[in-house]
């Protein structure tokens, strides 16, 4: 259900996983995805939904279970949302793409997205509070 340069790079780094059908979305998990320093948890799971034309079309968003909270209590913006998928509970990281050529099509995949989740993450992470 994935590309095969998704499955490549996950099974090279031997980063563990599941995938799963639900509403039209390859949903794949990520259990026990380490949170950056930071935040009240250690580890949590993590969630990409691939949208129908994935590779070609940008996943959007993306969950975690617990909800990721950092040490002093705050949430990141746009992370208010609870959803349920896979018949679990997932905090929703709201996260879009700045404009159309942010994603590349042919290069981008889930390397490059986990490596957008880490940034993304780690920098609210790091930021003062206001």
């Amino acid at each position: 259900m994935l590309p095969p340069a998704d499955t490549a790079f996950l099974e090279e780094r031997r980063i563990q996983y599941t995938v799963h059908q639900e509403g039209g979305m390859v949903c794949v998990v990520f259990p026990d995805w380490r949170v950056p320093p930071g935040y009240q948890q250690e580890k949590a799971d993590l969630l990409v939904r691939l949208p129908p034309g994935y590779p070609d079309m940008p996943p959007d968003m993306w969950w975690f279970d617990p909800a990721l909270i950092r040490l002093d209590g705050t949430r990141a913006p746009a992370t208010e949302v609870t959803e349920q998928h896979l018949g679990r509970q997932w905090q929703r990281w709201s996260r879009h793409f700045p404009n159309a050529n942010s994603w590349r099509s042919g290069v981008d995949g889930l390397e490059s997205y986990l490596t957008r989740i880490r940034s993304n993450v780690a920098s609210f992470a790091t930021r003062a509070a206001a």
